[in-house]
């Protein structure tokens, strides 16, 4: 199974790492998880999940959120500022990273290489390692700077996955949105998953759309 370092950042959108963390759960991966300071404060606000400073109380919240079988997984809380963690060094062997959601401030910092907390600096050793790094901007709209860092990221081989879900799959619930998203991140990381019916299911299927 893969490790993947999994980062929340303060950017509206907590529900899409939630998500993403419960379903690299079930499906037995190993996470590193980083939440920043702003991301601690809105996935309280948004989803009343509190994860304490302390790494140790932390830690035991992920089995509290998660289940227990993360910790036999090897899941792993990370403070944000400890830039000396081991997933701060390439010598850690790492599958992927996905910041999501991604604020554009975090943007910004990997762009420009500042690598000035554990997130930017464990972004930085995806881009010099060349492994998979994806990030989930979480902004609207956007302005010149953002479109530039989001370019620039790009074209360092990152991929930039906006939070913009689709609608061709007839999403009922906000949960269909969020699976949406989660399944097109799942589908970089080569996860396999049936979070959302893809077109070509929909286009091979015989029923007309049939819209609420």
């Amino acid at each position: 199974m893969s490790k993947i370092i999994v980062a929340i950042t303060g950017a509206s959108g907590s529900i899409y790492g939630r998500r993403l963390l419960e379903v690299l759960a079930g499906k037995g991966h190993t996470v590193y998880l980083i939440i920043t300071d702003p991301g601690r404060q809105v996935l309280s606000k948004e989803l009343g999940m509190v994860f304490p400073r302390e790494v140790e109380a932390a830690q035991e919240q992920l089995a509290a959120y998660f289940g227990s079988q993360v910790t036999a997984l090897g899941w792993q809380y990370f403070d944000y500022r400890d830039v000396g963690a081991s997933i701060a060094s390439g010598s850690t062997r790492t599958d992927a990273m996905v910041v999501i959601p991604c604020s554009m401030a975090t943007v910004a910092a990997i762009a420009h290489g500042l690598s000035s907390n554990l997130v930017e600096r464990a972004a930085d050793i995806m881009l010099k390692e060349r492994r998979p790094l994806i990030v989930v901007p979480r902004e609207t709209p956007v302005n010149a700077i953002h479109l530039r860092n989001m370019l620039t990221l790009a074209e360092l081989g990152v991929h930039v996955v906006p939070a913009m879900p689709a609608f061709y799959h007839q999403p009922r619930t906000i949960n269909d949105l969020v699976d949406f998203l989660v399944g097109r991140v799942l589908d970089l990381l080569g996860i396999e998953h049936r979070l959302f019916r893809r077109w070509l299911e929909i286009t091979n299927d015989e029923k007309e759309f049939e819209y609420p």
